[in-house]
């Protein structure tokens, strides 16, 4: 039995209970478990933007709450529990790190007063931490980590309930996370056409699946120096280095029979469609024997492979030059104080000329926490503040930071900073809080936002058909348009709105794009816009060429 320098166990196999000790060492090597395939759930993200981060927000909140409970040592499993969850809230980026940090919330609470945790405690755990997550969301859809860790807890009330020990608790929970992830795509259409199962439930099979290994005797330690080993060189059996996606097109297709025979070839198996076309996306060491098969069933298109190993070295190099700055606070002159959240010191530079009086630093690519929010709030020398996120994948943990904070807090639920910007026109500072939130909201309402990128992987989104490196297009968040050129992207665009209606054009070009080509952009809108005001500012955004307001 292995045993911590304060002479705790640490690798329970078979055991009836996990006590304090053994519970966050089982958190540790989920924690280690899902770092090792942070690359692999950011590229399931259904857009092929390059900020799709669901990995790296969900290693982020569980690297806070390990932080939290540190290397101390604490009375009860209950106790370590707590605080586990309360680094995991405070550290919670993006959606899908609030959502795990509500699971570990709902899974502490249910351990209340709990000395030690056994089969039926984890099953009840994992019950209520799923309950907790629900009710954290507004509008909870089927087919995401949700779905995955409910149907997981059911599984694993199921085994407790049979007499099923600790660790058989764990393995029915993540063989049903597995089967209910490879679900989410006929839940989620949007999935199935992505060819991609939902990045938020694959974090979560992984970090179920580091507890279950390390009640197969792995510790944190284990798995980090073993998957630190296969990334400077792979075993030549097992460990699967390419990424395989493809359409297969015929007649009287077999999904199921094609489904079996993949799944012999790899792992992360994906085949949905029908008698006419299958989408196929699997994990293997030999893309052409996957192609070779899928020739044999009818005809191949639309083929991306892609080698993992490269993709995560080229992450972790991207994660060790990327530090977050600090939150930039002023004093503010009124009431009410203004947090936004943007990235690009262009942009911080344009909200705080229009009265933002902290800014949070974050948006596309690396979501603020809701630690980084809270602080933000609170740095504030006023007695109510208003919190612009300014990103759809902020929202959840702004209002997180509301809750927690020592004032009335509103959030304006702003989706991109064009829509913070005309929030922040209507701000009135002689209004009271109530007034100013509903006339910013409608405000923000009236804003048509354009975003341009580059498409980072091959995909079908929308009924597109996006090659990478190709320009994409989104329109208020939504993915609509794709072109070789950000001038063809941007005019389809303006001609799906319909931008002889509006009256003004502000564009924001990113820190990849000279002044002179964003002038050469703004010259070719105004000669197809005439009679509309076209402006254009430095956003110094990361990834996005150009950030479009239209109103």
């Amino acid at each position: 039995m292995k045993r911590n320098e304060a002479g705790e166990r640490l690798t329970p196999q078979r055991a009836a209970t996990l006590d304090s000790a053994a519970l966050l060492e089982a958190l540790r090597t989920a924690g280690a478990w899902l770092d090792a395939h942070i690359e692999e759930v950011n590229a399931l993200n259904v857009f092929p933007v390059p900020d799709g981060d669901t990995g790296t927000n969900m290693s982020l909140t569980m690297r806070a709450a390990l932080q939290e409970v540190n290397q101390k040592t604490y009375d009860s499993a209950s106790e370590a529990a707590k605080v586990a969850a309360h680094g995991a809230l405070m550290g919670a980026r993006g959606n899908s790190g609030v959502i795990l940090s509500q699971i570990l919330r709902g899974f502490a609470r249910s351990l209340d007063a709990k000395k030690t945790v056994n089969a039926r405690d984890f099953a009840e755990a994992l019950r209520e931490g799923a309950a907790t997550a629900y009710k954290g969301v507004m509008r909870p859809v089927e087919g995401t980590i949700l779905t995955v860790i409910r149907e997981a807890a059911e599984a694993a009330e199921r085994a407790a309930a049979s007499g099923a020990d600790l660790e058989e608790v764990l393995e029915y929970t993540v063989m049903e996370a597995k089967a209910s992830l490879e679900r989410t795509p006929s839940l989620l259409p949007v999935l199935a056409e992505a060819g991609v199962v939902d990045a938020g439930g694959q974090g979560l099979v992984y970090i179920l699946e580091g507890m279950w290994r390390f009640l197969r005797g792995e510790t944190a330690s284990a798995v980090a120096q073993r998957e630190a080993h296969l990334q400077m060189a792979y075993a030549p059996e097992g460990q699967y280095n390419y990424d395989t996606q493809f359409i297969i097109k015929g007649q009287g297709l077999d999904v199921e029979a094609i489904r079996r025979a993949i799944a012999e070839m790899g792992d992360s198996v994906l085949v949905v469609g029908d008698a006419e076309t299958i989408k196929v996306h699997v994990h293997s060491d030999h893309p052409g024997q996957v192609l070779e098969y899928g020739l044999t069933q009818g005809q191949v298109t639309d083929v991306v492979i892609e080698n993992m190993q490269l993709q995560y070295e080229a992450f972790l190099a991207a994660q060790r030059q990327a530090a977050p700055k600090p939150a930039q606070v002023s004093a503010p002159l009124a009431e009410i104080g203004l947090v936004a959240v943007a990235s690009g010191d262009g942009l911080q530079t344009v909200l705080e000329s229009l009265g933002v009086h902290a800014i949070v630093p974050g948006g596309q690519t690396m979501n603020p926490s809701t630690q980084d929010i809270l602080e933000a709030i609170q740095s504030l020398r006023c007695e109510k503040v208003i919190v612009l996120p300014n990103n759809g994948n902020i929202l959840l943990a702004a209002e997180q930071a509301k809750a927690l904070a020592d004032r009335p807090v509103a959030i304006v639920p702003t989706r991109t900073v064009p829509q913070g910007i005309a929030a922040l026109l209507a701000f009135n500072y002689q209004a009271d809080l109530e007034t100013n939130v509903a006339a910013m909201a409608q405000a923000a309402a009236q804003v048509q936002t354009i975003e341009v990128t580059r498409a980072v992987r091959s995909a079908q989104v929308n009924g597109l058909a996006i090659q990478e490196g190709q320009f994409i297009g989104l329109l208020n968040d939504d993915l609509k348009t794709v072109g070789q050129g950000c001038l063809e992207v941007i005019l389809a665009l303006l001609e799906k709105i319909q931008a002889e209606e509006y009256e003004i054009i502000t564009i924001y070009y990113g820190a990849d794009v000279s002044e002179e080509e964003a002038h050469h952009i703004a010259e070719a809108v105004r000669a197809r816009y005439g009679d509309l005001e076209v402006e254009v500012l430095r956003g110094g955004q990361p990834h996005y060429h150009y950030i479009i307001s239209v109103e």
